[in-house]
């Protein structure tokens, strides 16, 4: 998928008062994973490695960042949710509020899984 197609499902599919925040996770997920391809899955921004490395989702009350493989990191951060047997996610209301540290070490570990 080109730069183009991603930045139109972003448009399409994101409202406009997160697109901020996406543009935020795009350019740490290009910095920590630069081999990932952005991908729409089930109408939503991903990106891909070998499999699925993250994607996001829309609520009413924030953005979810999720990570196909979370269950798996080690969360220093405390900041990864969710209770299923594979995925974990952030929730990002603000671009403010975004730990950028912490997201990249995520983006790193959803890297380093994929590798093996």
């Amino acid at each position: 998928m080109s730069d183009a197609e991603f930045g139109k499902a972003v448009e399409e599919n994101v409202p406009f008062h997160y697109q901020p925040i996406v543009a935020m996770l795009r350019r740490l997920v290009s910095e920590e994973a630069p081999a990932a391809q952005e991908v729409t899955l089930y109408g939503s921004p991903a990106w891909k490695g070998a499999k699925v490395l993250a994607i996001i989702s829309v609520s009413k009350t924030h953005l979810t960042f999720a990570f196909e493989r979370g269950a798996e990191f080690d969360d220093p951060h405390g900041l990864l949710a969710g209770v299923g047997k594979k995925t974990r996610h952030v929730k990002l209301k603000t671009l403010e509020s975004a730990d950028q540290d912490a997201l990249r070490h995520y983006i790193r570990q959803a890297v380093a899984l994929d590798a093996q």
